[in-house]
């Protein structure tokens, strides 16, 4: 599959064509306005072709909620201890290497849209994809990070109310019972060493400010 990588520009232009007015029922609705509240949570490291094991839950990720052949269309694993600043050391990532998961995705098993996905802030009907690629502030320190989901989870993915509702904390239960899943980029930019509390939120993409997360965006749908 070929890579087209966009400009600054060229996100920019996309994401204000994407927002305002909408032709929904015969009517105009103005899609509701991001960025969303920060939450608080537990933060843990994940990346493109984490082995499976008990650290993870045995959840192996050469493949994402939305993605069969992640691994191959990022371009490799994407290691969390060979770095290159905040690329993998051994390749260029053809994918953002500032990604990370949240634990809520929009289809059932028979790959059908679940109900409460229409509650989703910016649902429309026929938009595609609706969760992939949208993008993340992550603060902690004072610092800002801003990558795009591309995966589910930690360890679930029917969290709504934590996701896009008034829940503060996460179901999952699982070890450190995080709410967000980062990836190595995001890790070392914060010099994360070990799991810890940071906050997140929903942005526009016309809200992104030009860095390291804007070199390479990711563009690539839903791949089930």
């Amino acid at each position: 599959m070929s890579r087209v990588d966009l400009t600054r520009r060229d996100l920019l232009a996309a994401a204000y064509a994407t927002a305002g007015l909408f032709l929904i029922a015969g009517g105009a609705q103005l899609l509701r306005t991001l960025p969303s509240q920060f939450k608080m949570t537990m933060t843990t490291l994940f990346w493109v072709g984490e082995p499976s094991n008990d650290e993870n839950d045995f959840i192996p990720n050469n493949e994402s909620y939305w993605d069969k052949d992640w691994q191959a269309n990022y371009g490799g694993v994407d290691d969390p201890e060979r770095r290159n600043k905040h690329w993998p050391a051994r390749f260029k990532p053809k994918q953002n290497p500032f990604y990370v998961a949240l634990p809520y995705g929009e289809f059932t098993q028979n790959d059908a849209l679940k109900k409460d996905a229409r509650r989703v802030p910016w649902y429309r009907s026929g938009l595609d994809p609706l969760l992939k690629n949208r993008w993340v502030e992550i603060k902690r320190d004072g610092r800002s990070c801003f990558a795009q989901w591309q995966d589910v989870g930690p360890c679930g993915e029917d969290d709504f109310a934590f996701v896009f509702g008034k829940a503060i904390k996460p179901r999952n239960t699982f070890d450190a019972k995080a709410g967000l899943d980062v990836s190595p980029a995001v890790w070392h930019y914060f010099g994360m060493r070990d799991n810890d509390l940071a906050a997140w939120r929903f942005v526009d993409a016309a809200a992104v400010p030009a860095g390291p997360w804007t070199e390479i965006v990711t563009i690539l749908g839903n791949n089930r």
